[in-house]
């Protein structure tokens, strides 16, 4: 018997799946995020700092649509890392540890995308109006929505809800809140 010419092994289904789940993730979170609305451009963001034991907290003014234009931003950068990813691992001048590290990379970047997504819902249920997480594995940014100002109480709920989908060191924790 002949052996086909072409053979799909594992490492090719999971490559499919996790690229498949990355798409899905990034598209999920872009149809959730969205708002319809057009962007437009901020203005000049003032920013003060006040420190929150180890945690950062830090107001800004930024235009209406600040969050709809971080996510899209957001989003814009991963979809370039994922295509710079998978052009690694489909590549065929890469060695199999360069692969390996690219799928390494992409489930990451897939883990980060569900986890900032899971991190806002919860933020948002919890009562605040909008925000925006970004995380990259050792810190996490948040930047949410608060007219009045965040209050400690606020800023200490949210670092609770975030510790409680990952593992970020105080330090480098940085809470904002926009009006």
């Amino acid at each position: 018997m002949r052996k086909p010419s072409f053979i799909i092994g594992k490492k090719q289904i999971a490559l499919a799946a996790l690229t498949l789940m990355l798409g899905t993730a990034v598209y999920v979170n872009y149809a959730v995020s969205s708002d319809g609305k057009g962007i437009k451009t901020t203005d000049k963001v003032e920013t003060k700092t006040v420190n929150y034991g180890d945690t950062q907290l830090v107001s800004a003014e930024p235009t209406e649509d600040y969050f709809a234009k971080a996510r899209i931003e957001r989003m814009t950068s991963r979809d370039k890392a994922i295509e710079t990813l998978q052009t690694i691992m489909t590549g065929g001048d890469a060695t199999e540890d360069e692969k390996t590290v690219a799928a390494k990379q992409a489930a990451t970047v897939s883990g980060n995308i569900e986890s900032e997504s899971k991190i806002e819902n919860l933020i948002k249920a919890a009562g605040f109006e909008d925000c925006v997480v970004y995380l990259d594995g050792q810190t996490a940014n948040i930047v949410v929505k608060s007219p009045q100002g965040l209050i400690a109480s606020e800023a200490a709920q949210i670092k609770d809800i975030l510790l409680g989908e990952v593992e970020v060191s105080n330090e480098n924790i940085r809470i904002y809140d926009v009006e």
